[in-house]
């Protein structure tokens, strides 16, 4: 399976053509995306939080316009552009209300901003949901009726697409998977970034993963990630991932039950939409297809699914790690985009309440 985005020249590009842009805290990715969701065109521009949301939507906005010089592409051509962006947010009003991992950027209104810049209408979404979209129109998910998508990282994040909608809910709050409770004990886990008690982030994301590898090596656990750590290593996902793959029998503990936490939260999901298609994104998957861990995980993952769910979708479902990788973002943003476009008229607002 490919991990990266289709890349077409502008003279195979279908259009019109749609402009994807996917926040991050660090950095931003802007993609020229043709109507097959194929790309055209990359860039990633530093986001520099710390400036504030104004002076970036000025960069993102000159950002775009070098991107479509570059690619020999006009604006024109450019039928709508994509803004995904870490939450909270108010996707009908178009405004940023308070991202834990950008402190600078409060109730600032994104989506109309990029729109004044750009000339162009902007469709705004939560990332995570962003991503899910793109895996669902153009990865993992191509061909699909229905999705769910968990992304596994710094924290746990989600995406559900139903029907080819994407689920923002009434408080655009909608698929934040990583809080669901999985946990209903008096000394279940803290999340580390919410400070949510039981939830599916507390368990199945990278600081979850590190934290519980910390508390059985201070236990007294033999490992040989004990070596790593003694030559300065830092411990992650990645590092456990390696000493997994190298045999190490308490990094391959700390893999498959991390699957089995996850297996709960897509049982919970899978249970209240029935969505037939379940991906697994983000960069903690452990290496994916191309290790045995990664495999085992996976597997993992799916015969937890299998034991648990109910006989009607346990053997129905597809369970799989995503495509896109790190394009999945912009792509559906771009996606989002020409979805909406196709269902309003000139000059409308695409994420305008009904």
């Amino acid at each position: 399976m490919s991990n990266a985005a289709q890349r077409i020249a502008l003279p195979e590009a279908r259009r019109p053509l749609f402009v994807g842009v996917d926040v991050g805290g660090t950095n931003t990715k802007i993609g020229l995306v043709d109507d097959a969701g194929r790309t055209v065109a990359f860039n990633s521009v530093p986001t520099e939080e710390e400036r504030g949301p104004e002076d970036a939507v000025q960069r993102f906005a000159h950002a775009i316009r070098e991107l479509l010089s570059g690619a020999g592409a006009s604006l024109s051509e450019v039928m709508g552009v994509g803004l995904g962006s870490p939450g909270s947010m108010d996707i009908p009003k178009g405004l940023i209300l308070e991202p834990p991992n950008m402190p600078h950027w409060r109730y600032f209104p994104l989506r109309d901003r990029l729109s004044d810049l750009c000339n162009k209408p902007v469709a705004f979404a939560n990332d995570a949901n962003a991503a899910a979209f793109g895996e669902f129109w153009a990865g993992a998910g191509r061909g699909a009726q229905s999705l769910v998508m968990f992304t596994l990282g710094t924290g746990v994040g989600g995406g559900i697409i139903l029907d080819g909608v994407s689920i923002d809910g009434v408080h655009s709050f909608g698929s934040e998977l990583g809080h669901m409770i999985i946990d209903m004990r008096d000394d279940a886990r803290y999340c580390v970034w919410g400070g949510g008690q039981g939830q599916l982030e507390a368990y199945a994301s990278a600081p979850a993963v590190v934290a519980r590898t910390q508390e059985l090596l201070a236990a007294g656990r033999t490992s040989s990630l004990s070596a790593r750590l003694d030559a300065a290593e830092e411990l992650t996902p990645l590092l456990l991932a390696e000493e997994a793959e190298r045999g190490d029998s308490l990094a391959m503990e700390i893999v498959l039950d991390t699957a089995r936490f996850l297996a709960v939260g897509i049982v919970t999901v899978v249970h209240a939409v029935d969505p037939g298609t379940v991906i697994l994104g983000g960069a903690m998957n452990f290496g994916g297809h191309g290790t045995a861990t990664g495999r085992r995980f996976l597997e993992t993952v799916r015969s937890e699914f299998h034991r648990m769910a109910y006989h009607v979708v346990a053997d129905s479902t597809t369970i799989d790690f995503a495509t896109l990788g790190g394009d999945a973002g912009y792509i559906g943003a771009a996606g989002l985009a020409r979805k909406a476009c196709h269902r309003v008229t000139p000059g409308s607002v695409l994420n305008s309440p009904r």
